[in-house]
């Protein structure tokens, strides 16, 4: 199954994210089947090959939940955001001091 996601780049606390097509199982880091844009979180700012993401997703490509809702504020799809589960390493962490005490 083909999915598009971000791919990220760039030095550490300065990523910026591209945007590619990629087969599910492979690496975040490895091969890509198509690039699709790119994504700078930092300065808001971005590219999108618009033709190709809606070429993709009428072929059958899933989208993840992040780039979905980016391409929804942009404008590029319709429909609504999805919510993103954010784990908090805080909130397990702290369930675990207090099981052993």
């Amino acid at each position: 199954m083909l999915v598009i996601r971000f791919q990220p780049v760039g030095k550490k606390h300065q990523k910026i994210f591209r945007i590619v097509l990629q087969e599910k199982r492979s690496k975040l880091h490895g091969k890509y089947i198509a690039k699709l844009g790119w994504w700078d979180p930092r300065k808001k700012v971005g590219e999108f090959d618009k033709e190709s993401i809606e070429f993709y997703l009428k072929n059958g490509a899933q989208v993840s939940d992040s780039v979905w809702n980016l391409l929804i504020k942009k404008g590029i799809i319709k429909g609504k955001k999805r919510p993103i589960p954010i784990k908090n390493k805080n909130k397990e962490n702290e369930t675990a001091q207090v099981s052993s005490s």
